[in-house]
């Protein structure tokens, strides 16, 4: 069966990336994995195994779960896609569509993730590898804890009677 879609706008750099992987390993790039690779570069955002079986499905691919989870930490360690482990203990995906590190505030409650870019920590942890003669590959950053909206659900409400000082 053909691909849903017939032409691919994932970067050729990418594709001969992965490949590259996959011979190293002593494995082929078949159409499945290319399906795969394609709707990970297309999926908006952080996802979960399941989430990526469900795009694919959506989008008319015939793809199995295993095949997925075999297929996921071969883009990993090929250095195309990055995985964290989200607050509730989830493995958690995304692409990477550019050489930028970024990092992740991850909240505790909602599992809502942001992603920021702080060059002071950039340059601290690469002043930190200078300093210990460590060549970095990448660099990961977490922050987990809870978002504005969560902090306020969370905190004790306080009731104006509660807050007159008593005689």
């Amino acid at each position: 069966m053909q691909s849903p879609k017939d032409e691919s706008t994932l970067n050729p750099q990418f594709i001969t990336q992965f490949e590259d992987y996959l011979k190293s390993c002593g494995l082929r790039l078949t159409q499945k994995r290319l399906d795969i690779l394609n709707q990970v570069f297309d999926y908006p955002g952080h996802f979960q195994t399941e989430d990526l079986l469900v795009q694919m499905r959506r989008n008319g691919y015939l793809v199995s779960r295993p095949t997925i989870y075999r297929t996921l930490p071969l883009l990993v360690k090929s250095g195309l896609l990055t995985e964290f482990i989200d607050a509730q203990k989830n493995t958690r995906y995304e692409s990477i569509h550019s050489l930028q590190e970024h990092a992740h505030l991850i909240c505790l409650r909602c599992n809502q993730i942001v992603e920021f870019k702080e060059p002071r920590i950039d340059a601290l942890q690469k002043a930190v590898c200078e300093a210990h003669q460590f060549k970095p590959v990448r660099f990961r950053n977490e922050i987990i804890g809870h978002c504005a909206e969560c902090q306020a659900e969370l905190e004790p409400k306080t009731t104006e009677a509660n807050d007159e000082p008593t005689a």
